[in-house]
């Protein structure tokens, strides 16, 4: 178990938490969530001891190990792999790296012989002849290949470091695990695989998430910070959000009962305070009325941008047609003579771990990247806009957000443009901020505001959701389910996908397409992805012989 005993946390004027107590306790995992700012991660932070709070302390039942997620990505970027991992008990490395230099020793003396024992014996009773091959699993089960393992993690992209540092938090069956945004950039496998790891985890788990589907599989109760305060609620994510809205409701129907009563019982002192035959009846109502309390509703920290893509014209029958399209990136062939048409009502979710595959794609029909062979052609009545998954260079200039914005806007007046930019919570002075200086989920933002800004009638949006908070993904949702045009797009939330696409297409390891008229739920237990999972890649002639 771990606890938190009257924390908090002041940072400057603003006090982030204010007198919290709260028990996480075995068995258990929480879904800690809150309005971007509310403090997540620095709580995460204060659990861990990276932050010391202001005033409070935690507590740790004594000889249970905790274990986190760590964001350092270039930390054990001298070790390999598997001593990464391993690492996540550091204890049990401690011993291994000892044992090793223990017996490299030479002379190996009798006192080096009582210590080499000693480390066995508490090497045989922390599982230490599994720790490899408990490793191995870890990696595998997250998609980290076999010849990887014993690779430095300097050799390693992104993504799969990020993998390595998770599998590094959940090795050892730590007593009480902290995850910060475990599934960021993690492909749909992987997450799918950490689900499953986290519904037969016995132990305490702490996890912020923005993936409420992910939230709403592996939680059995929510931690919600809101005004400096936590309050748990019982089961997953959707049932804290009906709860709270059922309890706000429920305030708000009894205070307008006692709003009912207080008007009456003043109507009736008015009429008769007067009146010496009904003076005591009143003097009793004003002892009524001064005990009647309206409950104390305080309106939710958290704030939904208002999402709404309107096309300036509709959409035609023709939309897009792709013909025999082939890329190779740096010697790789990610796209291999890739077919399709898309319809007017299409809103394809590109899925799978090939990312890259679908960002060279979705780069080549927004006219940013040529194909080596084959062809695309636009519909004459489309209008494409473009969010692309890297938007580093995008932002490398000194345009405030409005002048930046502007650029794409049918009407220059700075007063409409603001108008896009307060529906995505940017007011007053945010509008003269640099795009250059702006953090991840801002620039995300400005990004959609261009979007709804242009009335494309045609969205491609690659990984939109990574950065967001669960707010705005859940207004970038709607917004896209009630889009009246055509989308393409690829995500790691699995409701937005699910809610969204009417049609899954993957790209293959190999290069070639998957394409399927059909919900995502319903394509993950399709036939193509259970030979996927078993390793299957043959061409579109061995399936057809099939």
């Amino acid at each position: 178990m771990i606890s938190a005993n009257n924390v908090t946390l002041r940072l400057g004027k603003k006090t982030l938490f204010e007198d919290v107590n709260i028990k996480f306790t075995e068995g258990n995992c929480y879904g800690l969530i809150g309005a971007n700012g509310a403090g997540k991660s620095t709580f995460l932070k204060i659990l861990t001891g990276q932050i010391e709070p202001s005033k409070g302390d935690v507590s740790i039942t004594p000889g249970q190990r905790l274990s986190f997620l760590e964001q350092d990505h270039f930390k054990y970027d001298e070790y390999t792999v598997l001593n990464t991992v391993i690492m996540g008990n550091q204890r049990l490395y401690e011993i291994m790296q000892e044992k090793d230099a223990l017996y490299a020793k030479d002379p190996f003396t009798e006192e080096d012989g009582v210590r080499a024992s000693e480390l066995e014996a508490e090497f045989a009773d922390m599982n230490g002849w599994e720790a490899e091959t408990d490793a191995e699993q870890l990696l595998n089960g997250l998609g980290i290949e076999t010849e990887l393992h014993y690779k430095l993690m300097s050799e390693l992209n992104g993504s799969e470091k990020v993998k390595v540092l998770l599998a590094k938090a959940l090795f050892g069956n730590p007593d009480i695990l902290l995850l910060d945004e475990p599934t960021n950039h993690l492909d749909l496998d992987a997450i799918a695989w950490l689900e499953e790891f986290l519904i037969n985890f016995d132990n305490t788990v702490i996890c912020v998430s923005h993936d409420r589907y992910f939230l709403n599989k592996v939680c059995t109760q929510i931690a919600d910070i809101d005004y400096a305060k936590i309050t748990l609620y019982a089961g997953n994510y959707d049932f804290w959000y009906e709860s709270s809205q059922l309890l706000i409701k429920q305030m708000k129907e009894a205070n307008k009962k006692k709003e009912e009563k207080i008007k009456e019982l003043k109507d009736f002192i008015s009429r008769f305070s007067a009146n010496a035959s009904k003076s005591k009846q009143a003097t009793s109502r004003k002892r009524a009325l001064e005990k009647i309390e309206l409950d104390d509703i305080r309106p939710s920290s958290r704030k939904y941008p208002y999402i709404d893509f309107r096309p300036e014209r509709e959409i035609g029958n023709d939309v897009l047609v792709v013909e025999n399209l082939s890329k190779t990136i740096n010697g790789e062939k990610v796209l291999d003579n890739i077919s399709f048409i898309v319809g007017h009502d299409d809103k394809i979710a590109f899925v799978g771990a090939n990312e890259l595959a679908t960002t060279t794609l979705f780069k080549i029909l927004a006219g940013e990247l040529e194909p080596d062979e084959g062809s695309y052609k636009w519909g004459v009545t489309t209008k494409q806009a473009y969010f692309p998954k890297d938007n580093t260079e995008i932002f490398d200039c000194d345009d405030t957000i409005v002048e930046w914005l502007t650029q794409f806007s049918p009407d220059p007046d700075p007063t409409y443009v603001r108008g896009f930019l307060g529906r995505m919570l940017f007011a007053g002075d945010d509008g003269v901020k640099k795009v250059k200086v702006l953090s991840g989920g801002e620039k995300v933002r400005v990004l959609i505001s261009k979007m709804m800004i242009m009335g494309a009638n045609t969205l491609i949006f690659d990984d939109p959701t990574n950065h967001l908070d669960m707010e705005s993904i859940t207004a970038l949702n709607n917004g896209l389910i009630k889009f009246p045009g055509v989308a393409l797009f690829t995500s790691h939330d699995h409701q937005f996908i699910q809610t969204t696409a009417n049609r899954i297409m993957e790209i293959m390891p190999n290069g070639q397409l998957i394409d399927k008229i059909t919900t995502y739920d319903e394509y993950l237990e399709s036939d193509e992805m259970a030979r996927k999972r078993q390793g299957y890649s043959q061409n579109e002639d061995d399936e057809d012989e099939d």
